[in-house]
């Protein structure tokens, strides 16, 4: 688990093929290595991968391809940069919100614009996570916790004060850029939750119907 605060921009030094799937090896610059341990997550862009090598400054991991074509690390070149976080621990201040590391989707920056020193973004995402994106609910963008000002259809906004820019990928993130997005997991669960005792029998999204039987709508 993570909580969405990136503490540092490493980089991927090298991309190797491995049977099959992928094993990334990554710069990690200031992401502090020093109680990190074998088999520990490491969250990149968002997405949780298990470290199997450690350095002094990088570390490896193995890349499934359910991961490399569900997020935007198939998209990566050597030298892409990515933001970084350990996971937690029971101090670990929770600044941001609970993240899983599970990617749910893949979002599109389609505007960007100054607002004093912070800047706007508007994001679309696929169809069926617009569902679980609520105004002044939590997202993860590329591992980051933010909190989604406005929401339109299949589109979100969120702000960027200069320290998240400073400190993340989001500062090189133009229109057009492709983002891994993570819904809040508690909007997962209760989706789940609405359907009660007939979860096992029933599928698909969440419909009218579903609410009015749940009582959200009258």
């Amino acid at each position: 688990m993570f909580t969405g605060i990136i503490l540092a921009v490493g980089k991927i030094a090298a991309i190797e093929r491995k049977s099959g799937d992928f094993r990334l090896k990554i710069d990690t610059s200031k992401l502090p290595l020093t109680d990190a341990q074998l088999g520990d997550s490491i969250a990149v862009n968002g997405v949780c991968l298990t470290a199997i090598e450690l350095g002094a400054r990088h570390f490896c991991a193995d890349v499934s391809n359910e991961t490399w074509e569900r997020t935007t690390l198939r998209l990566a070149s050597v030298g892409s940069a990515v933001n970084l976080e350990l996971a937690l621990t029971p101090t670990t201040r929770m600044g941001g919100h609970i993240v899983s590391g599970h990617v749910d989707g893949i979002g599109k920056i389609v505007a960007k614009k100054a607002d004093a020193r912070s800047w706007r973004f508007t994001v679309q995402v696929p169809d069926e996570l617009a569902k679980y994106i609520a105004e002044k609910g939590s997202i993860c963008i590329n591992g980051i916790s933010l909190t989604v000002n406005e929401v339109d259809g299949a589109t979100f906004g969120v702000n960027i004060v200069p320290h998240t820019l400073q400190e993340t990928t989001l500062n090189d993130a133009v229109v057009g850029s492709l983002v891994n997005l993570e819904v809040d997991i508690l909007a997962r669960y209760m989706e789940r939750l609405m359907r009660g005792d007939t979860a096992a029998q029933t599928h698909g999204n969440v419909t009218e119907d579903l609410l009015r039987k749940s009582g959200f709508l009258n």
